[in-house]
């Protein structure tokens, strides 16, 4: 009796070899096949029952994908058992919004099949064996809800396909990357650009990880990499594509309003856009707005559309064409006075001819700074601008001048480096507001203060003596190892 018993289970375990072997030819090429195997093995076999093994992780990379450097797709493909739950149709949707905290998640693959062994009457709804290895695994509202629904709590289990495109940018960049390495699958999206800063270790596999971003991000067509620091005169910086096309022309739409520059020749952060919507915030109709550093305008061209009249200037010749061009795209050309000037030259030339008959008026004035590296130095080209002595009731400017700075107190470093540079104390006479941090240690900072009466006219103080900027070696916006 003994021995039919063993015969009947090693006949039972040549029939489910059999079947996993035939399931295995079903695979689907063009889809994330999910293929139904067997609830369990007791109704053909009394006695006999198969407990397979669930993956502890829905995804396990295969180890000859690991230091890939030319994307194989196919070396990703898997199939994998998961358990899943039948379920009467009648109550299919009810069943998965109820267990939408405990089904399977993931790109691509559908979390209900056909119950391809049973009548049109059931469905399989796949579980996720992260939360789901037994039926005590559901919560007890959960549980609730199944019984309240006819579902019986009887765990099927079932084999999954999984390919290259139900994967994770992370997990395939995982996989493939040196353990215990940094993966990096994060970046900064300007229009259809890609913009990444990949750490040394990572170069090896760029290519790669270009193709990856692409393939897992609608809309991209172009990975680039940031290959030096920004320090030339214009604030854009070299970069190499890593992936898809090499077009540089960027649209973007940055709080309702739209720009379009070539993202290789000038400066634009997309982690900027909630500190261009406070400033511009602060400006009413009717007020002037000098921005010394327009860039391709997202301070100039949100005032100018406010109703503010704006005088914007950028010295990369780049950026002065793209801020013409998006100063026409929003319609607000007629508003928008451009110049291609060194931020000290414009401050003392087109600044200094308008500040004397806005300063009579009740108008706000604003005066924008958004330099970081070096925009305090350039607040020296305030000292002595105008020479006669104003009233009492004088409307002076509102100055928003950005910095970097490590200092451990932030705050009092820009408030001190700034009164340094107009030597004029401005403790207690201006706020500073936190910006970003850029890096370890590194904070992007605004300080703003009301333009001091004593700076302004020359009684007392030095014209300044340069129109040049400082010393090219000094002039570095952002270093390599800052976030976007």
């Amino acid at each position: 009796m003994t021995q039919l018993k063993h015969a009947g289970e090693r006949g039972m375990l040549r029939h489910l070899s059999r079947v996993f072997a035939a399931v295995q030819t079903q695979r689907n090429p063009n889809s994330a096949a999910v293929h139904w195997i067997l609830s369990s093995a007791t109704s053909a076999c009394p006695g006999f029952a198969v407990n397979p093994i669930m993956e502890p992780r829905l995804y396990r990379p295969p180890p000859e994908v690991r230091g890939m450097t030319t994307l194989d797709k196919d070396a990703f493909t898997q199939t994998l058992t998961v358990p899943a739950l039948r379920v009467p149709t009648v109550v299919l949707n009810k069943v998965v919004k109820s267990l939408k905290k405990s089904t399977i998640q993931r790109p691509g693959l559908p979390r209900v099949v056909q119950d391809k062994e049973e009548s049109g009457d059931f469905r399989l709804v796949l579980l996720d064996p992260h939360r789901v290895s037994s039926p005590s695994c559901f919560s007890e509202e959960e549980a609730e809800a199944l019984r309240s629904f006819g579902v019986i709590e009887e765990l099927h289990y079932y084999e999954l396909q999984l390919s290259y495109d139900n994967l994770k940018s992370e997990e395939v960049l995982e996989a493939v990357l040196p353990q215990g390495q940094d993966v990096t699958s994060g970046f900064s999206r300007v229009g259809h650009i890609a913009h990444m800063n990949l750490r040394d270790h990572q170069l090896p596999y760029k290519n790669l990880i270009g193709q990856v971003i692409m393939d897992k991000n609608p809309g991209v067509t172009c990975v680039v990499n940031k290959t030096n620091i920004i320090d030339s005169t214009y604030r854009n910086f070299k970069m190499e594509v890593l992936a898809g096309e090499e077009n540089m022309v960027a649209k973007v739409k940055e709080n309702g309003v739209t720009y379009e520059f070539d993202f290789s020749r000038v400066y634009w952060n997309p982690r900027l856009s909630t500190e261009h919507q406070r400033v511009v915030q602060l400006v009413k109709r009717g007020d002037t707005v000098f921005d010394v550093f327009a860039g391709v305008g997202p301070f100039a061209i949100p005032a100018a559309r406010l109703g503010a009249s704006v005088l914007a200037n950028d010295l990369n010749p780049e950026s002065h064409r793209w801020l013409q061009h998006n100063c026409k795209l929003n319609k607000v050309e007629g508003k928008v006075r451009t110049f291609n000037l060194d931020g000290r030259a414009f401050i003392q030339g087109p600044v200094k001819q308008e500040l004397p008959a806005l300063m009579k008026g009740t108008a706000g004035i604003h005066v924008v700074m958004n330099l970081p590296a070096l925009a305090l130095e350039f607040l020296d080209a305030f000292r002595g601008l105008l020479n006669e002595e104003p009233p009492c009731d004088e409307n002076l400017p509102t100055v928003h001048c950005y910095g970097f700075t490590k200092d451990d107190n932030p705050d009092t470093d820009m408030v001190q480096r700034a009164s340094h540079s107009l030597r004029f104390p401005l403790e207690n006479r201006c706020s500073v507001h936190f910006v970003r941090n850029v890096a370890p240690n590194k904070d992007m900072m605004c300080v703003r203060f009301t333009l001091p009466k004593e700076v302004l006219f020359s009684s007392g103080h030095e014209q300044t003596e340069s129109l040049e900027e400082p010393a090219r070696k000094r002039q570095k916006c952002e270093e390599a190892t800052d976030s976007l």
